[in-house]
């Protein structure tokens, strides 16, 4: 691990200020994933500043019933919010999935958000990774791929997006707020990850004197019902195979509204449109779920063998969670 320069700023304007003035250099927030890419090399700046101090914390519920979540709240904060709990569960669920206790304690939902993907070849810097070495190539198309994308894929890039968080934020339409020496500005959270496409060094549409701010959640009532589900290899401390974060508006049967995000099976949080669009009037049975979710991943990408088998586990996954949240219905009539 190179030495580098260390600052730490105490306001907004200090921190961008910095960052200007001496290249190659990045902000350090809880530092569960900047510090293992600095002791493996896979990242190497000259100069970190510490952002931990800034007044950018806290998780507002307003008036409307949408969220206002600061970027270093703690990711424990927000599953452990009441009101997050209540009126937003997937939310609080795939926080509480993301990590170890330790590691919830330590990360921030900022930092969460721009966390660098887990492929092994990214994070080892002796092999080819065109996100990391844009041109070298990419050593997980003939290597060990199993944990890899089917949905945004690139020929120069198929790397998981890891973030459990990403997901339902991505089917609650949150935005992304900003702050640089522009000004301040606000991003739709599903333009706020870059599918890798010809370019799969650039993951986020931010200016390296951009700083996050705060996550914005709109009011969604039926995001009561809500579930999130992560499939994976063991129950604890591990990245999704395939997730899926979905909340469900049924009335008398027939799907009224729908949401849906997928993780673990695409190279950004994937929102599921197709399926929601597909499942918009319909009866909420397990048959039409089926067909929402084949839908979804029609287009998946199907030429890595190893991890050909996420296309039918992202189905499942789907539609094991819509079920968790449809209405039950009684054999003699009516809910239950």
């Amino acid at each position: 691990m190179k030495p580098v320069a260390y600052a730490r700023p105490t306001s907004l304007e200090q921190a961008v200020s910095t960052v200007n003035s001496r290249p190659n250099t990045v902000f350090l927030a809880g530092g569960t994933t900047l510090v293992d890419l600095l002791r493996t090399g896979a990242v190497e700046p000259d100069n970190l500043v510490d952002i931990t101090w800034l007044p950018l914390g806290g998780i507002e519920h307003t008036a409307d019933g949408g969220l206002r979540i600061g970027a270093l709240a703690k990711m424990s904060e927000v599953a452990a919010d009441s009101g997050v709990v209540d009126r937003f569960p997937f939310l609080a669920m795939a926080v509480w999935k993301g990590a170890s206790a330790q590691l919830r304690n330590m990360a921030t939902m900022g930092g969460n958000l721009m966390q660098k993907v887990r492929c092994a070849y990214f994070r080892e810097p002796g092999t080819a990774c065109n996100k990391r070495d844009p041109g070298s190539g990419c050593a997980a198309v003939d290597g060990i791929h199993r944990g890899h994308a089917v949905l945004g894929t690139s020929p120069l890039c198929f790397a998981t997006h890891p973030s459990d968080a990403a997901v339902p934020l991505i089917a609650l339409d949150a935005a992304v707020t900003v702050w640089g020496p522009r000004g301040e500005r606000t991003v739709a959270f599903d333009d706020f990850f870059l599918a890798p496409g010809e370019t799969p060094h650039l993951e986020h549409p931010l200016a390296a004197d951009e700083l996050i701010t705060r996550i914005d959640v709109p009011a969604l009532p039926f995001a009561r019902n809500s579930h999130y589900l992560k499939v994976r290899d063991r129950e604890s401390y591990e990245f999704a195979l395939a997730s899926a974060a979905v909340a469900l508006d049924v009335a008398d049967g027939t799907v009224v509204d729908v949401r849906i995000g997928l993780g673990g099976v695409a190279t950004k949080p994937w929102r599921a449109r197709i399926a929601e669009e597909l499942l918009l009037g319909k009866s909420a049975t397990t048959p039409n779920f089926a067909l929402a979710a084949a839908a979804e991943l029609e287009a998946a990408d199907d030429t890595h063998p190893l991890n050909r088998f996420k296309i039918e586990l992202g189905q499942r996954t789907l539609v094991r969670a819509l079920e968790a949240v449809r209405p039950q219905v009684n054999p003699l009539g009516g809910p239950r």
